[in-house]
């Protein structure tokens, strides 16, 4: 039973998450304080470092939960 607990919590978490980000319609994923951009004539060359960053550590979080 704790493995079902388990799933129905990261389940609506990940809900949650999706249902934030389609409300706020600005798609802040990627355009965070931290994500590098550089523009010069033609080239443009985008990294988003902190989205990244957050992404690694949410999916650690998760593999941690379901590994225990």
């Amino acid at each position: 039973m704790n493995e079902v607990g388990k799933l129905l919590v990261v389940t609506g978490l990940l809900i949650a998450a999706v249902g934030a980000a389609l409300w706020s319609g600005k798609g802040w994923i990627g355009h965070l304080p931290g994500d590098f951009h550089y523009t010069r004539g033609n080239f443009s060359f985008y990294f988003p470092v902190v989205t990244c960053v957050l992404l690694s550590i949410l999916l650690t979080l998760l593999l941690w939960m379901f590994r225990r």
